[in-house]
């Protein structure tokens, strides 16, 4: 599986301690930066991420900014993506059964060290969407996104 992972300079630290926990776990990661903690502006990450996934580049897709939202307000504006901020394991678990959230975003400055981190994500990664009535949900989003 290919991750392709991004933030903004006050998710950098994050998101290098997190690629590095991927790598060990066995993923592959397209890291679309930045590469620094210089300031730079979330929504290029966040829209180069969002289409890294939705091309099939990647078959998920991780964002880390200050608090989460800024990233997935923008990932969500890409074609196919389905970004959902997390700030539990919980949220994360539920937003792959319920949602098939194809990219998780969260914040760096929210609390959220890397343990939460690793714990969101493995619990993101090891559950399956669970369709049934949540795929009449998730279709009619996409019917929206589609143009109906």
């Amino acid at each position: 599986m290919i991750i392709a992972i991004g933030s903004d300079h006050r998710g950098f630290n994050l998101k290098e301690s997190l690629k590095t926990w991927l790598h060990l776990q066995g993923y592959e990661t397209i890291d679309l930066g930045t590469d620094s903690e210089e300031s730079v502006d979330y929504s290029d990450f966040a829209l180069d991420v969002g289409k890294t996934v939705a091309d099939g580049k990647a078959n998920l897709g991780i964002l880390i900014c200050g608090t989460g939202i800024g990233m997935s307000i923008a990932a969500n504006k890409v074609k196919d993506i389905r970004a959902a901020r997390v700030c539990t394991v919980r949220d994360a678990e539920m937003s792959k059964r319920h949602n098939n959230a194809n990219l998780l975003c969260f914040g760096a400055d929210t609390g959220i060290d890397v343990k939460l981190a690793q714990d969101m994500i493995f619990a993101w990664l090891k559950h399956d969407f669970e369709a049934g009535r949540h795929l009449r949900r998730v279709d009619k989003i996409t019917s929206y996104e589609n143009g109906y």
